[in-house]
């Protein structure tokens, strides 16, 4: 399960529904719809030359080539009104080959889970602006270049499939046994997808001879299902009078996962090998990807408890493995240790927590350490690479405080440069050799402004500042927006933010809302713009000018504090956690301006069950909660995320027994629960039974389903609903 960022997925449909008090100046239906959104700079990619990225236009027609240094376009890549052949309207996303030489174009994108989509994808030839299909045989999933840029492999129907540019683009397939819900060849099966957070499961040889994947068999991986309706927004009509039913493999807490395995195909000889890797029965395969050695492929391993991550190296001709490092943790290995390691040089960073904070470590290819190269209570966030001459280093980094981020340099004698100058939270893209980067940078009442800086983090070029929208917000009645720290009677300090109403009377008790998401390493707080269940808080001052005061509070086991404040809540999910979030509402309770009988809670996803959990914590602080999508039972969710941190049922029985499907007879307040039934992720199952277990409790309570929608609840009105729904309940409640 990863954090459920809700302002990424904001829908921007129509408002037909709104909940009107008094006289709204920042109402709902702008919110929805886009109105106050922040400009950015589109799909950035760097190219090859180190001096210039390319990007998609603001109407989704061009992709363009842009200096580093100016900012300037130098180029259009790709325009569709000029492409010849095909028709395309707009750019859904984009591919550019090694050599520049053809950029694949998504269009058609069908999403199917968080990362997967099928697509129809175009070879476009940048110097003859011609567009030819990337295949006739239906659409493709997780297309990749050869590094030569000759070749392109993708997936279709759970096979393998190779097309060669220099053969009037000849499609073959690789792999002939991929069966939906059996076999799947070189993308990853559900879990994968959702917790390993990739949707690309094969790469070629740096040669370009050899192709590598990794193989599912989730045959006996057992089935979830739930109904389709009739529904709209899409309207699925063939369901209009019998309801259909999708089925997929979903391995739950202590059941079996697919069996995986690693190939190799050699693309001239046609031959297919079988790698042989030391993995245990029920381990995992969560990334391989070859070096830049000649058949070298690396193949990282863990095992079920996930406290183990091995680094195999895998010569792919002959089958023979190595172990050149292994990597431990007496809980938990951390997904970033493996999310975007790259070994195609002659060394690789890892990102470890072995000191108790997340730093960087420098390997040669062959597993050695050369040395440590950050350390200090603070965390690396994000690697992002080596200049030319290997001896410097970019990251980003929480120096200073966990709630900023900034942008940094070390160089091999270990001397740090803080390259970042503005207060706040910053990210980065990198050119190819790293002289250059764009940043982005906002704080928590700034919008996003991108800028060009050179390798010293001199500032070249604002590429945008969201000055107009700056200017828009600056005449809305934004009330203060503040960051907060809350110390819990525990002796815990707490980060958190804080917004009230813009005409705040400190002698006035106001009805306070708490939002949380709370699950293991995520953050809601920052000093940032991002901030809030829509970014730039959005919908918190929208909430504080019809006289609430929002508040988010990170708790333990959440991020940016090191591994002990981070793993803190191992094998007892919701309890540290549930029981901050109530310490955080007594807190408010005890200021002047509180009324402490009128504290709601809410979140979404892990959100949903800590609010469940608080509420059922048995001190009856909150007026009343809300729980979107909720996890009731982790017995409910699927293996990778929960046994993470929690180990198998079997093992762990009593930790999976802190779940509110097991302490609800101690809910005090009134509650909402909302669910999509078409959730593929937390399913509709945990919301189901628990309801159930209130209604044979006797407890009352409100619930709203929303039909065929999944986690992130949206199509048609069916966000701008939600919201409605959730303020108008809160109103009923809190506003008296």
């Amino acid at each position: 399960m990863k954090q459920f960022v809700l302002r990424n997925m904001m829908m921007v449909a129509a408002c037909v529904v709104a909940t009107v008090v008094v006289a709204q100046q920042i109402t709902l239906e702008d919110i929805t719809r886009g109105k106050y959104s922040p400009r950015s700079v589109r799909e950035v990619r760097p190219l090859a030359d180190g001096e210039s990225y390319s990007c998609v236009s603001d109407d989704a027609q061009r992709i363009e080539r842009c200096s580093f240094k100016t900012g300037e376009m130098t180029e259009v890549l790709f325009d569709a009104s000029e492409a010849r052949g095909a028709t395309v309207r707009y750019v859904e996303g984009y591919i550019v080959s090694p050599d520049e030489k053809h950029i694949l174009i998504e269009t058609n994108r069908t999403p199917i889970y968080r990362h997967s989509a099928t697509s129809t994808y175009y070879i476009y030839n940048v110097k003859n602006k011609t567009l030819a299909p990337l295949s006739a045989g239906g659409p493709q999933e997780c297309p990749k270049f050869s590094p030569d840029g000759n070749q392109i492999a993708f997936v279709r129907d759970n096979n393998l499939f190779l097309v060669k540019l220099l053969y009037n683009n000849a499609e073959s397939q690789i792999t002939k046994d991929g069966e939906r819900n059996k076999i799947i060849n070189g993308k990853p099966d559900w879990v994968y997808e959702e917790e390993f957070a990739f949707n690309c499961a094969f790469d070629f040889s740096a040669d370009s001879e050899m192709l590598a994947w990794i193989r599912f068999d989730e045959s006996n991986v057992k089935t979830f299902s739930f109904p389709w309706y009739k529904g709209s927004h899409p309207s699925m009509d063939e369901y209009a009078l019998y309801p259909g039913n999708y089925e997929y493999k979903y391995p739950k807490a202590g059941e079996e996962n697919a069996k995986v395995s690693v190939l190799s195909y050699d693309i001239k000889s046609r031959v297919t090998r079988s790698m042989s890797v030391p993995l245990d029965e029920d381990g995992y395969i969560p990334r391989i990807q070859f070096t830049g050695e000649k058949d070298i492929l690396m193949v990282l391993t863990l095992n079920r408890h996930q406290d183990r991550l091995n680094f195999y190296r895998v010569n792919a001709r002959s089958c023979t493995s190595q172990l050149i490092l292994p990597e431990e943790n007496k809980r938990y290995v951390d997904e970033a240790a493996y999310a975007n390691i790259d070994f195609s040089g002659d060394r690789f960073v890892l990102l470890s927590e072995r000191d108790g904070y997340q730093h960087m470590y420098l390997y040669t290819i062959g597993g050695q350490l050369v040395r440590q190269l950050t350390s200090g209570e603070y965390e690396v966030t994000a690697y992002y690479g080596t200049d030319a001459t290997g001896k410097n280093f970019y990251y980003a980094s929480n120096e200073g405080s966990p709630l900023e981020q900034y942008i940094y340099k070390v160089d091999a004698t270990g001397k740090k440069t803080k390259l970042s100058t503005e207060k706040g939270y910053n990210t980065a893209v990198f050119s190819n050799g790293c002289q250059y980067y764009l940043n982005r940078y906002s704080n928590l009442t700034t919008p996003p402004v991108y800028t060009l800086c050179n390798a010293s983090g001199k500032v070249l070029k604002t590429v945008e500042d969201n000055a107009d929208l700056k200017a828009r917000l600056s005449s809305l009645p934004f009330g203060k927006a503040e960051i907060i720290s809350v110390n819990t009677m525990d002796g815990i300090q707490l980060n958190g933010w804080m917004v009230k109403p813009k005409n705040f009377d400190a002698s006035k008790k106001y009805p306070v809302l708490m939002y949380q998401y709370s699950g293991p390493g995520s953050q809601s707080v920052h000093n940032s713009y991002s901030n809030g269940f829509m970014s730039g808080l959005l919908w918190e001052q929208h909430l504080a000018e019809k006289g609430y005061i929002v508040v988010c509070v990170d708790g333990r086991g959440t991020g940016g504090r090191g591994s002990d404040f981070k793993r803190c809540t191992y094998l007892k999910m919701g309890d540290l956690e549930s029981h901050d979030q109530v310490e955080v509402a007594i807190w408010l309770g005890k200021q002047p301006y509180v009324d402490k009988d009128r504290i709601a809670i809410w979140g979404w996803s892990f959100g949903g069950f800590n609010t469940l959990m608080a509420m059922c914590e048995g001190r009856g602080v909150f007026n009343c909660g809300v729980a979107v999508a909720p996890v009731t039972d982790w017995r409910f969710y699927d293996t990778v995320y929960t046994e993470r941190f929690m180990r198998t049922p079997q093992e762990n029985p009593a930790g999976y027994d802190c779940s509110p499907l097991h302490r609800y007879e101690r809910i005090k307040g009134d509650l909402l629960l909302m669910h999509g039934l078409a959730d593929d992720n937390v399913h509709f199952q945990n919301s189901a039974e628990l309801a159930e277990a209130f209604v044979q409790s006797g407890y009352q309570f409100d619930m709203q389903v929303y039909t065929n929608r999944n986690h992130s609840i949206y199509g048609g009105n069916t966000r701008c609903y939600l919201i409605t729904r959730i303020e108008r309940f809160l109103d009923e409640h809190l506003l008296k």
